[in-house]
């Protein structure tokens, strides 16, 4: 597998680490952003290229050259490579500028292991709490390893949004 999902999973799979005997719960991380939630949806979804960490969490690794959400229901995540390849890591289900964000997730991997990454954008004194909420691991081949991964794939991922979001340069 290529370095998004490689990062998103130490292999550390024992023999009952299948989908038919895990009953794993959804993965939840949640971040502050200080700014309104519309401006949190928006850094989210349409600047979503300028805060990913491509050079960690990618399907191309070296050759990855940018990552966009399309938009709207039905709309794409698509990752594209420097040589002009580019991979689809999911479909958008639920489009609710500043409210509600929800997608199909599978970046690299064979539509049978699709998960769901559902974000959700609440406002507070301070800005935006911005919660995301990952599950389905019962489609992934060894969840219970893809899952301890993605505990620790997303914080990279959710500070460099929280930043950007909050206006420091990255």
């Amino acid at each position: 597998m290529t370095a998004l999902d490689e990062h998103a999973h130490p292999d550390q799979a024992g023999a009952a680490d299948t989908a038919a005997d895990t009953g794993l719960g959804p993965l939840r991380k949640e971040i502050e952003v200080a700014c309104a939630p519309d401006r949190a949806f928006e850094v989210f979804t349409r600047m979503c290229g300028e805060w990913w960490p491509l050079s960690s969490h990618s399907v191309y690794g070296e050759d990855a050259a940018g990552v966009s959400f399309g938009s709207g229901v039905g709309g794409e995540i698509i990752e594209t490579s420097a040589t002009g390849e580019a991979c689809s890591w999911g479909t958008i289900t639920t489009w609710e500028p500043g409210h509600r964000l929800a997608f199909d997730w599978h970046p690299g991997m064979p539509l049978t292991q699709t998960t769901r990454v559902e974000v959700t954008f609440t406002p507070t004194a301070a800005g935006t709490l911005v919660e995301l909420v990952h599950s389905g691991w019962e489609h992934r081949d060894q969840p219970a390893s893809r899952r301890a991964g993605y505990d620790v794939g997303w914080i990279p991922v959710m500070i460099r949004y929280a930043a950007l979001g909050s206006g420091i340069a990255l």
